[in-house]
């Protein structure tokens, strides 16, 4: 799709916008064959879930009658789809709108983005590498590139800082130690970085742009010092999470959802402390939101993918900008 430069004014690849609708159905079928339920649930939000990493859109709601109150646009459905689940949902999915604030503008990132997530219930992170290789299997025809194709290479966190770099993590678990290992490797981390930032720049450094482009690769088991709501690998420093890469593109991050009360609250609290120092915009929390996980919440295995990347592999497009209307660069331009 080409944008006149300062204007809205398009020349649509309608080629495009059609593989694009085939492979969104093609989605919906597949989950809908599977016995998932379909949901939608809103985009506004008045609370989120709190990620230290993640920038969001904050707007205000403004009524005659209700006063003022700041909304935000949802990051991801997560927030509500958990709800759903603790009502008895079953196994849901939904493709929607998300949006992240603070973020690079271009190739593989848009501010508003299409993601589909899906929740399994009964099922671990494993589990779903499985459902997500079957997933790609009903995308696929006879013209399918083999760098789309299943069955998945999977390496472990631990196997490829081993491979890539040299460092075994098992005796880096501390900042000192893992800091020396980055200076090794050429970096010079700052005296504020904490364990996660410094293994972020290595991964992103030397290992995310070495990784097999010839197949979908999983890379699981990832470190237990990176917060998140995924669940712990006991007696180990990992927890149960894999996220996905297609030919160098990372499209898919999957958890064994914590469903702890005790640890899903800590989780809030310690991100929403990091958010209150840092973050632009701080979004409001439900404090009460960890009381969701009781005895019978399920155990569940979630999985975010983002659907324009996705699309942008299987059209062999150079660029999310060429498979979405009116991308936020062109808009930017005006």
């Amino acid at each position: 799709m080409k944008y006149t430069k300062n204007k809205l004014e398009q020349t649509e690849n309608f080629e495009i916008i059609r593989k694009r609708s085939a492979i969104i159905t093609k989605i919906r079928s597949y989950f809908q064959t599977n016995g998932y339920l379909e949901v939608e649930t809103p985009i506004l939000s008045p609370e989120l879930i709190p990620e230290s990493t993640i920038e969001v859109f904050e707007t205000t709601f403004s009524s005659e009658f209700h006063g003022e109150r700041q909304f935000y646009l949802i990051p991801s459905p997560e927030v509500f789809m958990k709800r759903l689940i603790a009502q008895g949902s079953g196994s849901i999915f939904q493709i929607t709108k998300s949006f992240r604030n603070n973020e690079q503008i271009g190739k593989d990132h848009n501010p508003e983005f299409t993601m589909l997530e899906w929740y399994t219930i009964g099922s671990d992170y494993m589990d779903s590498i499985k459902r997500t290789e079957a997933l790609f299997e009903s995308l696929t025809n006879g013209n399918t590139p083999e760098w789309f194709r299943p069955p998945f290479l999977q390496k472990s966190i631990e196997e490829v800082f081993k491979e890539y770099v040299s460092i075994d993590l098992l005796k880096c678990q501390t900042k000192t130690l893992i800091r020396n290992e980055a200076v090794r490797l050429g970096l010079s981390p700052n005296k504020t970085d904490s364990w996660e930032d410094i293994f972020n720049r290595i991964f992103l450094s030397f290992i995310e742009p070495e990784l097999p482009k010839g197949k979908p690769i999983v890379l699981y088991n990832y470190p237990r010092q990176i917060q998140c709501l995924a669940k712990e690998i006991k007696g180990t420093p990992w927890r149960e999470r894999w996220e996905l890469y297609v030919k160098g593109n990372e499209i898919a991050n999957c958890y064994t959802e914590e469903i702890d009360r005790r640890k899903v609250k800590t989780f809030f609290e310690i991100e929403y402390s990091k958010k209150a120092v840092s973050a632009r915009v701080i979004s409001d929390i439900d404090n009460k939101y960890y009381q969701i996980f009781d005895n019978n919440y399920p155990e569940c295995s979630g999985v975010a993918l983002g659907v324009d990347r996705l699309i942008m592999l299987l059209t062999r497009s150079t660029s999310i900008e060429g498979v979405i209307l009116f991308p936020f660069s062109a808009m930017m331009e005006e």
